[in-house]
C-alpha cells in the first residue's frame, strides 16, 4: 500500500510490528480509545484550578470549534448521542401523538429518543448495500400523524440524503440527522449531519473523539438554536446563576461540562491524523480482502471524503469467523440486533425482510486508528485462512 512505502508508519513502528508477529500475545482490539494527548492534562489542571467543572467557557469554546469544522453556525453540547436526539426532536415541539420514522438498523438509541420525546418511533427497512434507511421504505410509511425523519449514517456512511431530503421535503416532514458515527465524514461536498434541521452526534468511548460520554446538536436555524439552548438548561436561554433565574419554558439539565469539552478540545487538535490513519485502515481491508468468496464489503466512497468511523463486511457464517478471531485474540463486533425484534419495539421479521437477512452477516472488523501495520496484517491473515 503507498501509504505504508511512503513513510507514514515510522521505522520504530515497523520494527516494533516484526517483533509482534513473531511472538503475538497481543490483543487486537476492535477499537480502542485514546484521550491522554498532548495538552489535554494541562487543560484539565486548567478547569481545575478554576475551581467551575460545570458547563461554561471551555464548554463554548467546544461547541464554536466543532460548529466551524462542519460549517455550520450553531452548535450545542448535551450529554450524550441520545440526549442530542431527544432534544433535537423537542426543540421541533415533537411529541405525544406524533411518528417519527427511524431505521430499523441502528443503534436502539435512536428509536429510545423518539419515545422519550413521547412520540412513537415508526420503523423502516434497510437498503442492504448500505445498512442505512431505504427512502422506498420511509416514503411507504409516512402518514398524517409523520413529523420526523431521523436517517442514520451507520459507520460514517452516508444515507441516501438526496432521497431522504426530497421526500421529506413534499411531505412537509423536518429530517433530524443522526450523525453520532459521522464526525467530519462529508457527502456530496457537506459535512453529514448538516442536510437537514439539525444534526446529531455522540462522543461515546468507541467514537472518533470521546469525552467519556458527550453530545451535540448542530443546526443553521436561529431558532432551533434557541429553543436548545433552553431546553438543555432548565428552561433558560442564557446561563444562570441557579437562583434567581427567567425560565421561559420548561427544559431539562443536559448540559455538557468544562471537564468533558476540555477533552474534546485537546484531541479535535489530533482529529485529521485520526481521519487519516481510519481512511487508511479501511484501504487495506478493501485492498487484501477482496475478491474473497463469502465476505464483501458495504463500502465508502473514500473520493467524497466519507470517513469510515469503522470498517464494516457482510461475511457468510459471520458468528463462527468471529468466535475464531476472539481465539487469535482479535476482537470484532457483531452488528446491531434490528430494532424490530428487541422486547420493547417487538414486530414480525416479515416487515423488515432485508434487516433480517442483513444483521446477521454484518461484521465491525477491528478499526481502531491506533491499529499498526502488524495488526493490520495479522487480521487479514487469520480473515483469509478462515475463508479458505
Amino acid at each position: 500500500m503507498r501509504f505504508l512505502e511512503s513513510g507514514f508508519f515510522s521505522r520504530q513502528e515497523l520494527k516494533k510490528n516484526n517483533a509482534m508477529k513473531k511472538t503475538r500475545i497481543k490483543k487486537i482490539p476492535w477499537w480502542e480509545p485514546r484521550i491522554n494527548v498532548p495538552g489535554a492534562e494541562e487543560l484539565l489542571l486548567e478547569v481545575l484550578r478554576s475551581n467551575f467543572p460545570n458547563d461554561g467557557d471551555f464548554t463554548t469554546q467546544f461547541e464554536e470549534e466543532v460548529a466551524r469544522r462542519l460549517g455550520v453556525k450553531y452548535a450545542v453540547g448535551v450529554t450524550s448521542g441520545t440526549a442530542a436526539m431527544f432534544l433535537a426532536l423537542k426543540a421541533l415541539d415533537i411529541g405525544h401523538g406524533d411518528e417519527v420514522i427511524v431505521p430499523d438498523i441502528t443503534f436502539i438509541a435512536t428509536a429510545n429518543a423518539v419515545s422519550m420525546a413521547g412520540a412513537k418511533p415508526i420503523l423502516v427497512d434497510i437498503d442492504p448495500a448500505t445498512m442505512t434507511m431505504d427512502p422506498v421504505a420511509f416514503e411507504s410509511a409516512i402518514t398524517s400523524r409523520t413529523k420526523a425523519v431521523i436517517p442514520v449514517h451507520v459507520s460514517g456512511r452516508a444515507a441516501d440524503m438526496t432521497a431522504i431530503m426530497r421526500i421529506a421535503t413534499a411531505h412537509g416532514i423536518h429530517v433530524v440527522e443522526d450523525a453520532a458515527e459521522a464526525l467530519l465524514s462529508r457527502h456530496k461536498g457537506k459535512n453529514l449531519g448538516t442536510f437537514g434541521a439539525m444534526g446529531c452526534f455522540s462522543f461515546s468511548p468507541h467514537k472518533i473523539i470521546t469525552l467519556g460520554q458527550g453530545g451535540l446538536v448542530v443546526t443553521d436555524n436561529k431558532q432551533l438554536h434557541f429553543n436548545l439552548r433552553k431546553l438543555k438548561d432548565q428552561g433558560r436561554p442564557v446561563r444562570g446563576t441557579g437562583g434567581d433565574d427567567i425560565h421561559e419554558s420548561i427544559g431539562y439539565n443536559f448540559r455538557l461540562t468544562n471537564l468533558q469539552a476540555v477533552l474534546g478540545l485537546a484531541q479535535l487538535a489530533c482529529l485529521e491524523e485520526r481521519v487519516k490513519r481510519m481512511v487508511q485502515n479501511y484501504e487495506w481491508y478493501a485492498t487484501h480482502l477482496r475478491q474473497i468468496d463469502g465476505l464483501s464489503f458495504f463500502g465508502f466512497n473514500i473520493a467524497g471524503h466519507e470517513v469510515p468511523q469503522w470498517t464494516d463486511v457482510a461475511v457468510d457464517k459471520r458468528d463462527v469467523l468471529d468466535q475464531y478471531l476472539r481465539k487469535q485474540n482479535i476482537e470484532c463486533r457483531r452488528f446491531w440486533f434490528p430494532i424490530h425484534s428487541q422486547a420493547p419495539y417487538r414486530q414480525s421479521d416479515k416487515n423488515f425482510p432485508q434487516s433480517t437477512r442483513m444483521s446477521p452477516q454484518a461484521l465491525w472488523l477491528p478499526s481502531a486508528f491506533t491499529m499498526t501495520k502488524g495488526d493490520l496484517e495479522t487480521v487479514c491473515v487469520h480473515i483469509k485462512r478462515f475463508m479458505k
